[in-house]
């Protein structure tokens, strides 16, 4: 009788300490965070009591880390978003051009059509005026139709990041070819993940992301690497690319180079059509809002 006397007088004394308890941890969280503006609950805009996240000045749900840069979407699938630079809007090739033989810049003889753009045969590869490191491309390509050709001569052209580092072009719609250069393939590396083409004249999409490599003192620190989505279909998930492009022989990273270089399209002498190219530089986490 007595031990229960002592727990009911217990109880109350037990439930008024816990709620001198929470009282406290309210007031301190609320010291530690920022008063939230009109109409939002603490919490909000994030809290300074949490723990850091590793090897980052930041809190969890830290309210002072920096937000990311604002950027409108288009307003259709696969338009150009705000932050993009339009390399073809379907009217010219204002923002490409051509090598002449000793490497000085020449105006374009691709013909633009119909609001597309394709390949001059044997006029030579085609290179954006602005240079490029790690970024987000968007490509729509067709192969001629009728098609002629077979294996590597059916449809081929191909873009390369920073004049180097190829994504294959080639009509690969019931046409047989060695799988790491079929369209798709980080050519002579690595085939597609899958085949996804269309039927020769219709619309292909890429959308690529590529990490450019970076060198220190002549020496590679980090290779290049390329994540590929064809007509929707991811074909490569972040793959490591081996070395800049090359022709029966393994590729390697024996020559360093600068950080950015120009966007390229190759002529491989096959009338292959482009249209909806843009491009955007790959941002890094932590900066600043752009407002």
């Amino acid at each position: 009788m007595l031990f229960s006397s002592i727990r009911r007088a217990a109880v109350p004394a037990i439930a008024m300490l816990a709620a001198v308890v929470a009282g406290f941890a309210l007031v301190l969280a609320q010291a530690t965070t920022p008063a939230p503006p009109a109409g939002q609950t603490p919490g909000d805009l994030g809290f300074t009591d949490t723990p850091m996240l590793p090897g980052i000045p930041w809190h969890v749900h830290d309210p002072a880390r920096p937000h990311p840069p604002v950027v409108t979407p288009a307003a259709t699938p696969g338009g150009a978003p705000s932050d993009a630079l339009v390399l073809f809007d379907g009217r010219d090739l204002a923002k490409w051009a051509q090598h002449g033989p000793k490497d000085e810049i020449q105006p374009p003889k691709w013909p633009v059509r119909d609001g597309y753009f394709e390949v001059g045969p044997k006029t030579g590869a085609l290179y954006t005026r602005d240079s490029f490191g790690s970024v987000q491309l968007h490509i729509e390509w067709a192969s001629p139709t009728p098609p002629a050709g077979n294996s590597q001569g059916r449809g081929n052209s191909g873009v390369l990041f920073m004049g180097l580092y190829e994504i294959q072009v080639l009509d690969t719609f019931n046409n047989p070819t060695y799988a790491d250069g079929q369209a798709g393939a980080i050519y002579g590396q690595w085939p597609p993940l899958a085949n996804v083409a269309r039927k020769p004249g219709e619309w292909n999409v890429y959308d690529i992301v590529f990490e450019a490599p970076a060198f220190d003192n002549g020496k590679l620190v980090t290779p290049a690497h390329q994540t590929v989505f064809w007509n929707g279909v991811m074909v490569h998930n972040r793959k490591e690319v081996m070395g800049p492009m090359i022709y029966r022989d393994v590729a390697s990273y024996k020559t360093p180079h600068p950080a950015e270089l120009p966007l390229m399209l190759q002529d491989h002498s096959n009338p292959v059509r482009y249209r909806n190219v843009w491009i955007r530089r790959l941002g890094a986490y932590d900066r600043p809002e752009q407002r």
